[in-house]
């Protein structure tokens, strides 16, 4: 189900950061880790984030830059990567490959065109996570201090489980699947400018008159990132057929439709691999000088780009009211 689909059954309101301090926010890291990353490529030269061997670290840029907003806003974030990811997904996976090759294409062109600001927004569009990205931001975040966890299968479902439990107060994620993961709380635009965007799960059933596993089967008939929906259905056409047939299976018997892997995608998200097997501190002591070689040193990251992060971390642990980061 696409965003533009979820986000027209979404409930959401803007929230204060005041009423939100001394919250735990389980970031999905990957979702996190990419806005920062592709916005660090679009609007940064390449040789501020590459090293002399060719290694571009521009993750560590958009790591510096972002997780000051967490800590002068009283919040503790814990973030969580994704592990392995389910077969249900490959589809989903062969068509970012596929766009993310056409855009490379396109990349190639502009460049050789010269077209500056066109090779600036495809270098965002073809950017990745790779083994070195994700080797490196796992080092930043101990040397910040800042806990992480791996998850089991997908980032987002872990982190929504979290906060069921009440291990954590929010999910920190852009994506609207949060929803269908059962997180009850989402806050969202925790990379952008202005105030979060609470997504609230109860006030979703309660605004379209459904129950969770309800949603999850209006999600799937629309299509999700595991499976394609039927031709034609949108959200307020499959919303109207859930409540008239019961739920999916009485949506696709009374269509004459099929779903493959339906009872799967189902599961995945009513039921997906998560884990209990985790702990993490909320009392956060960064080693900002070993931070700082790390960036500046080790790899080579241009210093003036993210003096001004360390700068804002360092200033918000003597902040009134964030005694406990100290």
């Amino acid at each position: 189900m696409g965003n533009a689909d979820l986000r027209s059954l979404a409930h959401l309101s803007d929230v204060a950061w005041d009423d939100i301090a001394g919250s735990v926010v389980a970031v999905d890291a990957h979702n996190w880790l990419y806005r920062y990353l592709t916005t660090t490529v679009k609007w940064t030269r390449d040789e501020v984030y590459t090293t002399e061997d060719g290694e571009e670290v521009a993750n560590l840029v958009g790591l510096v830059q972002g997780l000051p907003k967490f800590f002068e806003h009283d919040l503790i974030p814990v973030f969580v990567f994704d592990g392995g990811v389910t077969e249900l997904k490959d589809d989903e996976v062969e068509k970012r490959r596929e766009a993310k090759e056409k855009a490379q294409e396109r990349l190639e062109d502009a460049r050789e065109r010269g077209d500056t600001v066109e090779a600036a927004r495809l270098e965002a569009r073809t950017q990745r996570l790779t083994p070195v990205i994700q080797e490196t931001t796992r080092e930043l975040l101990s040397l910040l201090d800042v806990p992480y966890i791996e998850a089991p299968a997908e980032g987002e479902a872990q982190a929504s489980y979290m906060a069921r439990t009440g291990d954590a107060d929010y999910v920190g994620s852009e994506d609207y699947d949060t929803l269908l993961f059962g997180a009850p709380y989402t806050l969202r635009g925790l990379t952008s400018k202005g105030v979060p965007e609470l997504m609230s799960l109860d006030a979703t059933l309660e605004r379209n008159d459904l129950t969770w596993e309800q949603l999850v089967d209006v999600a799937i008939l629309c299509g999700t990132d595991f499976n394609q929906g039927i031709r034609g259905v949108g959200p307020k056409t499959a919303v109207k057929e859930v409540k008239e047939h019961g739920d999916l299976w009485g949506v696709l018997d009374a269509r004459g439709d099929h779903i493959p892997n339906a009872d799967r995608v189902r599961d995945l998200f009513l039921d997906p691999p998560v884990t209990d097997e985790y702990e993490f501190d909320p009392d956060i002591d960064p080693d900002l000088d070993a931070a700082r070689r790390y960036v500046v040193e080790e790899w080579e990251v241009d210093e003036g780009e993210v003096e001004t992060g360390f700068q804002r971390i360092d200033e918000s642990l003597v902040q009134t009211g964030l005694d406990r980061w100290t």
